[in-house]
């Protein structure tokens, strides 16, 4: 295993302490329990944003800690749900006196570790509503969830939510425009190689020389099927087609195309999906109005792609615009 660490088992923490140093402006990193918060605490009377979960898909979620976006956000170890001694602070730090929305990506023990700690924050008088992203067409169940997986669409949840936050909608307000973008996003990815989780030292499952998995987890959970390696034109319809499917997208409607890095795929090639995705799109009569290109939900050093498309209408573009300013998203 080659890998820029010292102790592998730091990994987590010492990423962190970089992040924060290196983001000052922006967020701040608090070491006992691990979480991060927005540089400067909430803003009064906003809806507070926090979202969560393992390490190695930076920049989730910690560089969409910002003004626009996310107010906190809980990193757990590698592949590794946070605790709930970790979330409740965050929770804590969020509010602002009109409540706070929790988005989580639909995994076991994030689900049940989020529910936890909200509790214990509603316990303690803070308001709490939460939404579970599961935009993975890929597999209907995998080892890590019951139910769809929640991929890169996260991002999108959390910018949008985040804007609507900054509008001045109520708690409820906020949540149903999250809500609204989940049942609208779809994504599909692939893997060309496994990634390594540093503390285990080897590859996380193994592929042929000449094999890609289509549908792979952002943890390494297995896809639809294994197949071999073929043309980016033929990959990007092993992806776009059944997230298109899926959606149900028309002639006519307008969307928002994501192409996601895993981690380890050169920018170049990921221009190379979009344009094949974004040409397989406006075959169907689908105009893409609004797009975002790069590593945004990577798993570690993981060569490979997703595709994620939202279906647009006026509002939900409008808020996609809105001004974000966070270590990895900024406009």
């Amino acid at each position: 295993m080659k890998k820029l660490l010292d102790d592998p088992a730091d990994a987590v923490v010492d990423s962190l302490t970089g992040f924060g140093l290196a983001h000052a402006d922006v967020v701040e990193v608090h070491a006992d329990p691990v979480h991060v918060t927005r540089a400067g605490g909430p803003v009064a009377g906003k809806v507070g944003l926090v979202s969560g979960g393992g390490s190695g898909h930076e920049p989730l979620h910690a560089g969409f800690v910002g003004d626009g976006m996310l107010d906190a956000a809980v990193p757990g170890a590698v592949f590794t749900s946070p605790t709930p001694d970790q979330i409740l602070p965050a929770i804590q730090a969020a509010d602002a006196g009109a409540g706070v929305l929790t988005i989580v990506k639909n995994y076991t023990g994030d689900v049940l570790n989020f529910e936890t700690a909200v509790e214990l924050a509603e316990a303690e008088g803070v308001e709490v509503a939460s939404v579970l992203v599961n935009d993975d067409v890929a597999v209907e169940d995998s080892l890590y969830t019951a139910g769809r997986r929640g991929v890169a669409g996260t991002v999108l949840v959390e910018k949008i939510a985040g804007a609507a936050a900054v509008r001045g909608d109520d708690l409820a307000g906020v949540a149903a425009v999250a809500e609204r973008v989940v049942a609208n996003v779809r994504s599909m990815g692939v893997a060309l190689t496994a990634c390594t989780v540093p503390h285990v030292g080897r590859p996380s499952f193994d592929l042929g020389e000449d094999e890609v998995e289509i549908g792979i987890g952002i943890h390494g959970e297995p896809g639809r099927h294994r197949v071999a390696m073929a043309p980016a034109a033929e990959i990007a319809r092993s992806l776009l087609d059944p997230v298109a499917d899926d959606l149900g997208l028309a002639d006519g409607e307008r969307v928002l195309l994501l192409v996601n890095g895993m981690g380890g795929t050169p920018l170049s090639e990921l221009y190379v999906v979009y344009g094949r995705a974004r040409r397989l799109l406006t075959e169907r009569g689908v105009t893409v109005s609004r797009s975002l290109v790069g590593n945004y939900v990577t798993s570690l050093e993981m060569q490979g792609a997703s595709v994620t498309v939202l279906r647009l209408d006026d509002e939900l573009q409008e808020l996609w615009d809105a001004p974000v300013r966070t270590a990895a998203l900024h406009w």
